[in-house]
């Protein structure tokens, strides 16, 4: 996924009284962000796999860990989610 955002000037130049790289430190964010999301999704998840009886195996790579749990039949992401709780 890509993502363009556009910042006008004066959102530059606050963003420039703060920060000495805007597009470093906006990669940074995202990153952390991820890597904060991908702990608490195999902190979620890591028990589930182990109660379900139809789980044979859980994996060690993470990787490969959270393949497993993307394919889990349980498995909803925050938009399924929210369909659901809207019902």
């Amino acid at each position: 996924m890509n993502i363009t955002l556009t910042l006008t000037e004066e959102e530059v130049k606050i963003l420039e009284n703060d920060l000495l790289d805007i597009e470093e430190w906006i990669e940074n964010v995202l990153r952390n962000k991820i890597s904060r999301c991908k702990q608490r999704l195999i902190s979620e998840w890591f028990p589930k796999l182990i109660q379900d009886p139809k789980v044979e195996n859980i994996m060690a790579n993470e990787n490969d860990l959270l393949t497993q749990i993307f394919s889990h039949q349980d498995y909803k992401n925050r938009e399924q989610i929210e369909v659901i709780n809207e019902s």
